[in-house]
């Protein structure tokens, strides 16, 4: 694992005010949300730096080894089996220094806000719900959560009222909905301010999940 990122921004028009941290999926790059600013109809977009990160490459197992862009490695299509802890672990601590990048430009946590899809929205959950100062909000789409069980002891109080986001799709055939309802229905009965949304697709985005994004984002982030 690299010590630092290398990633893709979208710099505020205006007073930088708030940042966004997006991560992408497997076999992605920083560039593959790189657009969604232009999609979303946020109020506060000049005053908003987006950061799109890059996934180190590494050998995926389920893939017979190739080199690819991941947060962690896939080791069984099983997907809460043979999980790639390490790796959930290391690419989590690299999402924190991004976080440090932006309060050292005087950015309050309570403004910092991250989102991922996929493997990048497992990173967003585990680094976002066991980072010590409190985030402006969660993002996880078309994603799961092994690790949701060891929240109870390593979860952050600081972060146990931030608002999460959970979209998914009921036709996904790389994450069943299964994983990620499970995910929902712990951090719910855990008392995390969670939502859970369900649309008709893949494992992928649709209009009517970025229209409920922006209604999230526009709470988090006022103009």
């Amino acid at each position: 694992m690299p010590t630092e990122l290398t990633f893709i921004e979208s710099l505020p028009q205006s007073t930088h005010k708030y940042s966004v941290i997006w991560l992408h999926g497997l076999g992605a790059d920083g560039h593959d949300f790189e657009n969604i600013a232009n999609e979303l109809h946020l109020n506060a977009v000049a005053h908003i730096h987006f950061i799109f990160p890059n996934a180190p490459v590494q050998p995926i197992t389920v893939n017979g080894g190739a080199q690819m862009p991941a947060w962690y490695d896939i080791v069984s299509m099983e997907l809460n089996s043979d999980v790639d802890i390490n790796g959930i672990y290391q690419s989590s601590g690299l999402i924190e220094r991004l976080i440090v990048q932006e309060l050292d430009k005087g950015i309050p946590s309570e403004h910092i806000l991250l989102a991922g899809f996929s493997q990048g929205g497992l990173i967003a959950l585990h680094a976002g719900l066991r980072y010590p100062k409190k985030l402006a909000g969660i993002i996880a789409l078309s994603t799961y959560l092994p690790t949701v069980s060891q929240l109870k002891n390593e979860g952050a109080a600081a972060n146990y009222t931030t608002p999460i986001f959970m979209g998914h799709g009921i036709l996904d055939g790389l994450v069943a909905i299964e994983h990620a309802k499970g995910v929902y229905d712990a951090l719910d009965a855990m008392g995390y301010d969670v939502k859970w949304h369900d649309y008709l697709m893949e494992h992928s985005v649709c209009a009517e999940e970025l229209q409920h994004i922006s209604v999230f984002i526009n709470a988090v982030f006022p103009e």
